[in-house]
């Protein structure tokens, strides 16, 4: 979402920091470059004046005059303003202590209502809560359905009693289904329309007198620019919404939206839509967004994620296989099926800092981790434990049998035999077995630093090292470095 503000804000630090002294002048021009960066995002032009504003002040002031390295401290400042502008601290749901807590969201038709519900539905499940979802939106064709095949996708139930009609007393009715069924949280998804009109003001505020919900959530578009700031004020004198759910923020527009609305409502942005998939829906913490888009990464999101997917007899397992140099290809296989439950593999990359740009042009997707899972997948159980018991007859036919080539083949069970001896050298040099670096995400996973698993280290075997950052050589699904003649490999003579 963020690209191509990242570019343009890195691309005037980089100026900044490369000197040792910053006028008054030299803080005017990156000033006023961070400006257009942030209009041309599309971010409301009154949010870029305060922002610059604060920016500025500080700027010009002995914080950065004082300072050992002027442009630093001016990302510093970048950073904190950045966090200030999207709300400065987390805001957890609050379901309060009645039950059933009613949580209604609000927003125009097209904006992802529907679809947050299903994925709030899901977070909670995971969380341990009984939600119950509400067909309030009897405007839309198709919307009951909908949302009833979330349900079904979820596992939760659905409360629809009617199509077409009046919403509030389904709205009513749906507390006193959530107490038969037992459900702690009711998700109240209302109608929209497609621009702000006072019918739809109107239904939205009768709906919210009728549940009095502890939580109101406003969900807006990310794509949708400037308009945010109208559309937020709108929802916000109507239904005085108590949160914002950004939507489609893994989309390829200027998402000013998510740098606007947390500043001009005064409102915290609780969750955001990153993916298509019900699990791709995550807390939103303004400092680690604003660490996206300086080029920081996301760490801590990288570490939570990988807590998911990973238990600790799990990690200590792997990491125990892996300094011993027991690790199989049956294990490697699992290690990728992991990493993808974890999300998509461009959003993971982007979380870790440094490297995200370094592998911005490699056109990484999922297909290449489904083709090295399916060259795995073409071997016996045999074969995985034993790789080198892999000979000519038996590469080409894991070759025909997963569609790739005999070289391709090679390529992986080469860079897997690396990162084996890699990783047993790690073990074997004083001290390392109980560096973080080998101890996983934070302890919950075993994949090791993430910087080594996904941009050096050997990266992925048989991915090319996830790109030309790693210098892997190619794989079955990096190919060659464009440009870069491969020498020719000399034929052994045969005894």
């Amino acid at each position: 979402m963020f690209d191509a503000l990242s570019d343009r804000l890195e691309a005037v630090f980089s100026r900044l920091t490369g000197r040792g002294k910053l006028s008054e002048a030299d803080v005017d021009v990156g000033l006023r470059e961070i400006r257009l960066a942030l209009l041309e995002a599309d971010v409301h032009f009154k949010v870029v004046k305060t922002f610059v504003g604060r920016i500025r002040e500080r700027a010009v002031g002995t914080e950065v005059s004082g300072a050992l390295n002027p442009g630093q401290q001016i990302v510093k400042i970048v950073h904190s303003e950045l966090v200030r502008i999207l709300g400065e601290q987390s805001a957890p749901l609050d379901l309060g202590s009645r039950s059933p807590a009613v949580i209604m969201l609000a927003g125009l038709q097209g904006s992802g209502k529907t679809t947050a519900a299903g994925k709030l539905a899901t977070l909670l499940k995971k969380k341990g809560r009984s939600p119950l979802l509400v067909a309030c939106d009897l405007q839309r064709p198709a919307a009951v359905r909908q949302l009833q095949v979330l349900g079904e996708r979820v596992g939760v139930p659905v409360y629809a009693p009617a199509t077409e009609g009046d919403p509030v007393p389904v709205a009513r009715d749906a507390i006193t289904e959530a107490r038969r069924l037992g459900a702690g949280v009711v998700i109240v998804d209302t109608a929209g329309r497609t621009n702000v009109d006072d019918i739809l003001m109107r239904q939205a505020a009768d709906i919210k007198a009728a549940v009095e919900p502890v939580e109101t959530l406003f969900v807006i578009d990310a794509m949708i620019g400037q308009e945010a700031v109208t559309v937020a004020k709108a929802f916000q004198e109507a239904v005085d919404f108590t949160g914002v759910i950004l939507s489609k923020l893994d989309g390829d527009a200027r998402g000013g939206a998510a740098l606007s609305v947390a500043e001009v409502t005064g409102r915290p942005i609780k969750f955001a839509s990153i993916g298509e998939l019900l699990d791709e829906f995550e807390a939103f913490h303004p400092d680690r967004m604003a660490g996206r888009i300086l080029g920081m990464g996301d760490v801590l999101t990288l570490i939570e994620k990988a807590e998911e997917v990973y238990t600790t007899e799990q990690a200590e397992d792997m990491q125990s296989k892996l300094l011993s140099a027991e690790f199989t290809l049956e294990d490697f296989l699992a290690q990728l099926q992991q990493i993808r439950k974890m999300g998509p593999l461009q959003g993971l990359i982007g979380m870790i800092p440094g490297v995200g740009k370094q592998l911005a042009d490699a056109d990484l997707d999922e297909s290449q981790l489904t083709r090295v899972e399916s060259i795995i997948h073409s071997m016996t159980p045999h074969e995985r434990r034993h790789p080198s018991v892999l000979n000519g007859k038996r590469k080409k036919r894991v070759a025909a049998g997963s569609g790739r080539s005999a070289q391709e083949v090679n390529e992986l069970l080469r860079s897997f035999d690396e990162m084996r001896k890699m990783m047993k050298s790690l073990g074997g040099a004083g001290g390392m077995k109980g560096s973080k670096q080998l101890q996983g995400l934070g302890g919950g996973g075993p994949l090791g630093d993430p910087s080594e698993l996904l941009a050096g280290g050997g990266g992925l075997p048989g991915m090319g090292g996830m790109g030309a950052a790693a210098g892997a050589g190619p794989g079955p699904a990096g190919g060659r470095p464009r440009n870069k003649k491969v020498p020719k490999r000399k034929k052994k003579k045969r005894r």
